[in-house]
């Protein structure tokens, strides 16, 4: 089983099954709720294709992803540097650990990737390249969500009477910042509970865990 394509690529795909799952009932409660708030106001319900164009869609969405980004963009790069004595999340402080190796003592080592044999400005960009993504995804998502997010406000204005505002106007509203304060704050906590409780607590089998039997004051995963 574990030498399938099911089985070599079996934690990929149950988590697209789940984001996949989660995301269909997100839109598909999201666009009733959008149709009783439409049907409170007297206003028109719509259908499920133009719910996904409306910014009760798009913010909600967006903010969520912008937070999710900015977490593992954050710990990838507070790991290199930082440690937690006894967390399987930390590299332990008082060893060399084999990510902190310089890729270019092995760009004739056979079977690494191509920007390490290539190196200069390609192996620059690759050695930091996990960072950079989900910097990219981060500010892709938070741009989204000024989107989206205005688009709802000036529908609610318009609904009120009132003038709308521009995406640059609404991205330095309180709202926009409350909006995502909210979510970055518990990001960083559930982070923080994963590197604090994972010295003293352990699941069996996880690469996320120290192994069962390993003493509390060990640093990382062996």
């Amino acid at each position: 089983m574990k030498n399938s394509f099911l089985g070599r690529n079996g934690l990929s795909i149950a988590l697209v099954a789940l984001f996949l799952l989660f995301m269909i009932g997100q839109t598909y409660f999201g666009w009733h709720d959008y149709n009783a708030g439409q049907r409170e106001h007297s206003q028109p319900e719509t259908t499920l294709v133009r719910y996904l164009t409306t910014g009760h869609f798009l913010e909600a969405t967006a903010e969520n992803w912008e937070s999710e980004f900015l977490q593992m963009f954050a710990y990838v790069l507070l790991t290199v540097h930082l440690f937690q004595k006894g967390s399987s999340e930390s590299k332990d402080p008082e060893s060399e650990e084999a990510v902190d190796r310089d890729p270019r003592l092995s760009s004739k080592r056979k079977g690494v990737p191509g920007p390490v044999k290539r190196g200069g400005f390609a192996l620059t960009l690759y050695e930091n390249s996990l960072s950079l993504a989900f910097l990219a995804l981060f500010l892709a998502s938070i741009v989204l969500h000024a989107l989206g997010g205005a688009r709802e406000y000036n529908a609610e204005q318009l609904e009120h009477g009132e003038t709308p505002v521009s995406v640059w106007e609404y991205a330095w509203s309180s709202r926009f910042w409350f909006e995502s304060f909210q979510n970055w704050q518990s990001e960083f906590l559930a982070l923080l509970a994963m590197v604090v409780l994972s010295i003293w607590l352990r699941q069996r089998g996880s690469p996320e865990s120290k192994p069962v039997d390993a003493p509390h004051s060990q640093t990382g995963t062996e």
